[in-house]
């Protein structure tokens, strides 16, 4: 007991380095929608990780190295294996790669500038992920400073294309299968709520992402032209219409919820157990009125489990400002569907198709860009309550237990490739840190708090009989 103490103390020495690495992360961009910096940054990561004291390398899908630009973003790998415990390793997944800084103007502070303001440090990535990155090392860095060695065996696999669909994941995760390896995944993230307290995620959604394309004439034509020739986003408008059902948002699709898994009374009681403030949801977001009218425990179940039918973007005619009469020659829609446990990516894909076509809109082209399943650890292995009494001792708060975070990431095939193994979400990603949009933040006070419960989880699974 005495040592994980010393450790813990550690990381309080170790806090402003940490932030340090944190800004050195931010001022490298590294936007993998863009194909910028993922290169450069997965270097300084890997010097960062070495400077803690792992091994580090980075690695490649092809023999011969290329370029972010032209093929698989690299992943940054690192280890470091116990002296004292070599038969169990704790894999640590994160991601280097970051959203899109636009819009620029809404920004207080530039977006890889690292900008530090008493407790909040500002920038691209400054909590998804790369704050997360930087509290894991330095928990690890503390651990190796303090007692030479880590209480397991201890590995990173950090990729750099999560913000475009992890596409190459499953490849690497095979690729590098048996130097990858690992008993227990804690995933890139863990939120902490309004009232402190840590929320433990226990699996992903999983996400089908198509384009929709209309054509029209074969260029742009005068707007006066409407009277005569028919216009693609009014076809597209049209198409979306019977997907989804206003009022409540249910996907319109036959056949959608043929795979969802039932929630267990289990499930169920975690689920009415986790905090929601609606009120405070309500006004971060500007909103009074929750799709359906939820509230409560409902709310909270459609975000936990249910699936979605989103309209990510629509590109049609003119978008600039001012005015231009034009008759748009195409009409091009993007949508994302959440998908949850049991739903096939491709099945789903086959029933949107399906249904398009029984619906009259055989002309419309559809293309799916990216497909992933959804995940879920069970609440009763032994790795969640090991996780939830770390992150109580960390945070000074009960942590809250959730069935699945809202949001999607590569977990399926992380449980594919290491045959069940727990992957577990956990982190100090605050709840309204404005991730994805402009002045996004990480608190240094929870980064902090983050990088004990590591400490604590690594030490408490070391000395764990089972993993």
């Amino acid at each position: 007991m005495s040592q994980i103490n010393a450790v813990i103390r550690r990381v309080s020495q170790n806090t402003d380095g940490m932030i340090s690495d944190l800004q050195n992360l931010i001022r490298q961009p590294s936007v993998s929608a863009k194909r910028q910096g993922l290169d450069e940054c997965a270097r300084l990561l890997s010097s960062i990780l070495r400077d803690a004291g792992l091994k580090s390398e980075i690695l490649y899908l092809q023999k011969k190295k290329s370029s972010s630009k032209d093929g698989a973003p690299p992943i940054v790998y690192a280890e470091i294996r116990s002296d004292t415990n070599p038969e169990k390793t704790l894999l640590f997944y994160n991601h280097y790669d970051v959203q899109p800084e636009e819009p620029l103007g809404l920004w207080k502070h530039p977006p890889f500038e690292g900008a530090r303001q008493g407790n909040k440090v500002y920038g691209r990535g400054a909590t998804d992920d790369k704050g997360e990155i930087a509290s894991r090392i330095c928990a690890i860095k503390s651990y190796i400073q303090e007692t030479g060695d880590v209480p397991c065996n201890i590995k990173f696999v950090i990729e750099g294309e999560e913000e475009i669909g992890s596409g190459h994941i499953a490849q690497y995760l095979t690729k590098y299968r048996k130097k990858f390896s690992s008993d227990a995944v804690i995933w890139e993230f863990g939120y902490v709520n309004p009232d402190g307290r840590p929320v433990i995620g226990l699996g992903m959604k999983g996400l089908m992402f198509v384009e929709l394309t209309a054509r029209g004439p074969v260029r742009d034509a005068h707007s006066s032209m409407a009277v005569l020739i028919k216009n693609p986003a009014w076809r597209i408008v049209k198409a979306l219409h019977t997907m989804r059902r206003e009022k409540d948002g249910r996907i319109l699709i036959d056949g959608w919820y043929n795979e969802v898994r039932r929630l267990s009374a289990a499930d169920l009681n975690l689920i009415k157990a986790e905090p929601f403030d609606q009120m405070r949801f309500e006004k971060e977001y500007g909103t009074d009125n929750l799709v359906g009218g939820v509230h409560g425990t409902d709310a909270k179940k459609a975000l936990a489990a249910m699936p979605t039918c989103n309209i990510a973007g629509m590109i049609s005619g003119h978008t600039s400002t001012g005015a231009k009469t034009v008759l748009p020659a195409t009409a091009t829609v993007k949508l994302d569907f959440r998908l949850v446990p049991d739903m096939v990516p491709q099945k789903q894909f086959d029933r949107l198709k399906k249904h398009l076509i029984s619906k009259g809109f055989s002309d419309i082209r559809v293309v799916m860009l990216h497909g992933e399943a959804a995940a879920r650890t069970s609440p009763q292995n032994p790795f969640v309550a090991l996780v939830a009494g770390a992150a109580s001792k960390s945070f000074n708060k009960e942590p809250v237990i959730s069935i699945s975070n809202s949001g999607t990431g590569p977990m399926h095939a992380f449980y594919h490739v290491f045959d069940g193994a727990p992957c577990v979400s956990i982190g100090g990603t605050y709840v309204y840190s404005r991730l994805h949009s402009p002045n996004e933040f990480a608190r240094v006070d929870l980064l902090k708090k983050t990088a004990k419960c590591m400490c604590r989880i690594a030490n408490d699974f070391g000395s764990q009989t089972q993993p």
